[in-house]
This record gives structure tokens, sequence and C-alpha cells, in this order.
């Protein structure tokens, strides 16, 4: 299912469609402020693992990205120094990944690695839906590390491919071919994979 959704202003029954296929352990193709994005409800463990499994992930060994929709509630899932949490403040919403240790809310595949990456886009539609849902979504790009084809930012391109392997697509406008920009918090403060933003300490 393509669904088409305006980032100045998302429209509530597309909205809720999208939430429907979250609850139900649906995965979705999203829009964010860097390059389109695949992710489910961060926490349904099953639909973790259908996305680990879809990207040949391996939750032992890879970081996981979690979406929240402010700082507000991020302690649940994370532990954040005063010095992370100020500029994260500074930098959110933005093209930023903070890797953060983990905290105990998380279901038990994130703890395999003690630290998780949150991303606060500075993307309309992905932050509706969150606040919405009422649960942070796992998220992981679409294309591979460094391979940003051209498929990956044209939301038609992307249904054609897609189409079949998730359960919804939102068509959000064009997406950018930069990806996030990675910033180590678990000690020091440290860009550890310069992409989209500059980072503001």
């Amino acid at each position: 299912m393509l669904i088409k959704i305006y980032p100045e202003n998302p429209n509530q029954r597309e909205i809720d469609k999208v939430i429907a296929v979250l609850r139900d352990g649906g995965l979705i193709i999203y829009p964010t402020d860097t390059v389109y994005a695949i992710g489910c409800d961060a926490l349904n463990v099953r639909a973790v693992e259908k996305i680990c499994q879809l990207k040949n992930i391996n939750p032992r060994k890879s970081n996981l990205s979690i979406i929240c929709y402010d700082l507000s509630n991020l302690s649940e899932y994370a532990k954040v120094s005063n010095v992370a949490f100020k500029v994260m403040k500074k930098n959110l919403p933005g093209p930023f990944t903070f890797i953060l240790p983990t905290s105990s809310e998380l279901p038990k595949i994130y703890k395999n690695r003690k630290e998780v990456g949150i991303r606060i886009p500075d993307n309309n539609i992905v932050r509706e839906i969150v606040r919405e849902l009422r649960n942070p979504i796992l998220t992981t790009s679409i294309h591979d590390e460094d391979d940003v084809m051209e498929y990956s930012t044209d939301p038609e391109l992307i249904h054609e491919k897609y189409k079949n392997i998730v359960d919804l697509i939102i068509d959000g406008g064009y997406g950018g071919t930069e990806p996030s920009t990675i910033v180590d918090c678990t000690s020091t403060i440290e860009i550890i994979r310069q992409g989209k933003g500059k980072l503001i300490i």
C-alpha cells in the first residue's frame, strides 16, 4: 500500500492507517530528514526481528537505532549524561544519530549490544507517527550503507521495489541521499560518521 502524506500538514486519516499497520506488527517505509527508511514499532520484538532478517542485520553485532518524538521520555530507552543531553538539545530535531547506552525499558533484542542509536529527525511525518503510536520506531535506511541508488529517493520506485516486502510505504516527497551524522555519546562526544548536518557542541 502506497499512501501520500504531506510533511507540512500530515493528514490524520492517513496517519491512523500507518498506526494500525505498526500496532499490528507491520513494516513501513517512510521519509526522514535524510534518506528514506524502513521501520516498525521498536517495542514489538517480532517486528524488529523481521527487519533484522530483511536487512541482514545481526542485532548482536549491529547497533539498532530508534526514532523518538522528542527528548521528553528519552530516559526510558537510553542512559543520557548531562553533557550528551545538552548536545542533543542543541541539535535535535535534526539529521543526527546519537549512540547512547541502552536502558532497561528496551526489549532484550537491543540489550545484546548495550548501545542504541537515537534519532529525532526534522520531519513532521515520522515524528507525528511516533507521537501517535506512543512508542519509538526502529529505523534503518532502505539502502546499503554507502550505496544510495536512485530508487531509494523516489517514492514510486521505492514502492516498485518494496511493495511485496513491507506492509505500507509513505510517499512524503523525494528523499535525500546523504545519511545522518553518527555521534557516539557513550563516553565522550565523538563523531564516528560525518553525514548530513553540522554538529553544534
